[in-house]
């Protein structure tokens, strides 16, 4: 056994709030739980607490920014380790990366149709942007 697996593999089980954070998917514990509890993580297809055990081998599906994951837990871990070694506690399956590079194409081509100014308007450019929006 190397020292990473040392380091990855010490419990048996572990709360998916911290699991969560271990990995690196939240910044901090209290946001891991907020996003349990609004229900944007579910583990083996099934709403949650935030201290429900994780294992090894279970499906997690979470909301991440404007991309949903799904990912198999390879590996357990309660400390928040280097980015390296906390992609290794997990897997991303196949159909979820390949759906998430297809959700970033679509808002890439989407940004192209609404492209921002270079700017930011001044007052008369936000008047007539106020009297454009008022007459819709």
């Amino acid at each position: 056994m190397t020292t990473t697996q040392a380091k990855i593999q010490q419990h048996d089980s572990i709360r998916l709030d911290k699991w969560l954070w271990a990995c690196r998917f939240y910044k901090t514990r209290a946001l891991a739980k907020s996003m349990i509890e609004g229900g944007k993580v579910h583990y083996n297809d099934q709403r949650c607490k935030a201290s429900r055990q994780v294992e090894i081998g279970a499906t997690i599906k979470l909301a991440q920014g404007s991309d949903e994951k799904t990912v198999v837990v390879m590996g357990l871990s309660e400390k928040r380790l280097a980015a390296p070694l906390a992609q290794a506690l997990y897997q991303e399956t196949t159909a979820s990366a390949e759906q998430r590079l297809a959700r970033a194409e679509l808002r890439k081509t989407n940004s192209l149709f609404a492209p921002h100014p270079d700017t930011k308007p001044d007052k008369k450019m936000r008047r007539q942007l106020l009297l454009l929006k008022s007459k819709q």
